[in-house]
């Protein structure tokens, strides 16, 4: 089971969509893949047609069980989506009071390792949907991941949310005493501004071994796909966007397999 989180300390860059979109891709390509909502926004599970503010355990579930979690009491609180190969651990917005409640006490930062532990033959690929702040939720996907995924808008204003992330990735690679591999994604790209040119030409100068060497464009088929509640993958495969995810997963896919290689 791999393991990919999708983060970056700024909102509205993309990972909802980077996350939903690559488990499209990944499900139509025959691998059973969970999508993992650790985002007490729950944009995640809103896009797949759930209410976080009603939701009844989720995720949230795993840090009051932490002490009896088993594999039944995992399997019991994920969600199939209406799309084969794509279930859902679902966010509810009690997630939010979770640091205030449990910040404090002993191995909190490692609920979500024992939690996939327990189910790790069910799936193939596990995509986790990360909050825009640092703390016990984000903590818990850097602590499980085997890669990272930081889309970044291309505008100025997202590179600071970049530092932040790549800073706080720093302090989580000396907790683990191990190297977290990250490929930095430039999403919302439109060629037409200087602005959008000049912060890809500055994440290329800032990033050149970490950056995917692709963008995500805009399109506004993105936003319809998220209406509908379907991976633009599925909803319109020709469309830019869903080609251009279509060629970060193979590129990711290919790193995977030289890294394998190389151990």
């Amino acid at each position: 089971m791999k393991i990919w989180a999708i983060a970056n300390q700024k909102g509205g860059v993309g990972k909802t969509t980077t996350a939903v979109t690559l488990a499209g891709l990944l499900a139509q390509a025959g691998y059973r893949t969970l999508l993992m909502d650790a985002d007490p926004h729950g944009s995640m599970s809103v896009y797949l047609g759930h209410d976080p503010d009603v939701m009844q355990g989720g995720l949230y579930q795993l840090f009051h069980e932490i002490d009896n979690l088993s594999t039944a009491s995992v399997r019991d609180i994920l969600l199939h989506s209406e799309y084969e190969n794509i279930d859902l651990m679902p966010a509810s917005s009690s997630m939010a009071a979770l640091d205030r409640q449990m910040g404090t006490r002993g191995g909190m930062g490692l609920v979500f390792s024992k939690a996939l532990q327990l189910i790790k033959e069910d799936y193939d690929f596990v995509l986790i949907d990360c909050p825009p702040l640092l703390g016990i939720l984000m903590v818990n996907a850097l602590a499980v991941c085997d890669e990272l995924l930081v889309p970044v808008q291309t505008e100025f204003l997202a590179l600071k949310g970049l530092e932040r992330i790549v800073h706080t990735l720093n302090m989580i690679m000396q907790s683990r005493n191990e190297v977290l591999h990250y490929t930095v994604i430039p999403t919302l790209y439109d060629r037409r501004t200087r602005a959008s040119r000049g912060a890809l030409e500055a994440l290329q100068e800032q990033y050149p071994e970490t950056l995917w060497p692709g963008v995500i464009p805009v399109d506004t088929q993105f936003r319809e796909a998220s209406r509908v509640g379907a991976p633009l993958s599925m909803m319109s495969p020709q469309t830019r966007g869903a080609q251009a995810y279509s060629n970060l997963l193979e590129y990711l896919l290919s790193a995977d397999q030289q890294a394998a290689a190389n151990s």
